[in-house]
């Protein structure tokens, strides 16, 4: 472990707040390697240490949850490789960091459309989840991509509306709601994807659908393009 390193997890150290770690419990996220450190804080110092690649691997090897937190802020997406991808993803338990990754990292790669699609086929709970964030982010980041870009996912997002566990089935419904919020013709499109979805005999399926179609036909709903 680098010296660069063992100071940063000093300074996390000194910062636990158990409290915090309670808190992040309550909400979902995985917080037995966590020392309750808050976000401001960490994306202070991120500014610090933007793209440092080398060191956002030594972070991430740590296991510790805000080390992994800066990893995914100080990583360079040009220098990602998609075994570190796959690496990372299959090591993710936690909701936050899945979302981090695919936010600020994964969907700035070269890699983010295929392996949207790609995870989104993949049985564990988190990488089936990162395929279907990745469709939400990329269609938020991505301002010059065309639509068929993300007509593409509408048939992967149909088909896995079904699944039951409550951190992909968020994913899923997210997904379908960003892309429907791109444009108009996004909207529509999305609109008749939710309704055909809304018919399978599936309680997150019907889920999934009545809370898409309640953002995506409220008349104050604004499109990003």
């Amino acid at each position: 472990m680098s010296k660069k390193v063992k100071e940063i997890l000093q300074d996390l150290k000194s910062r636990r707040n158990p409290a915090n770690v309670e808190g992040m419990m309550r909400y979902g996220i995985k917080a037995e390697n966590a020392y309750g450190v808050n976000i401001p804080y960490l994306r202070n110092i991120a500014k610090k240490l933007r793209y440092n690649h080398s060191l956002a691997i030594e972070l991430w090897e740590t296991g510790k949850h805000e080390a992994q937190i800066l990893a995914l802020l100080i990583d360079n997406p040009e220098e990602v490789s998609e075994e570190q991808m796959e690496k990372w993803v299959s090591q993710i338990n936690s909701w936050d960091i899945c979302d981090g990754c695919c936010s600020n990292l994964f969907d700035k790669t070269p890699f983010a459309y295929r392996k949207a699609v790609e995870w989104s086929r993949r049985k564990e709970e988190f990488v089936k989840r990162a395929g279907f964030v990745l469709m939400a982010t990329l269609s938020v980041h991505d301002k010059k991509a065309d639509d068929k870009k993300f007509l593409r996912f509408f048939p992967l997002i149909e088909r896995e509306a079904k699944d039951e566990r409550n951190f992909v089935r968020k994913a899923v419904n997210w997904a379908l709601r960003q892309i429907g919020k791109r444009n108009l013709f996004l909207q529509k499109e999305a609109i008749k994807l939710a309704e055909k979805i809304h018919k399978q005999e599936y309680k997150s399926s019907k889920w999934i659908a009545a809370d898409a179609l309640r953002e995506l036909k409220n008349k104050n709903t604004e499109f990003r393009s």
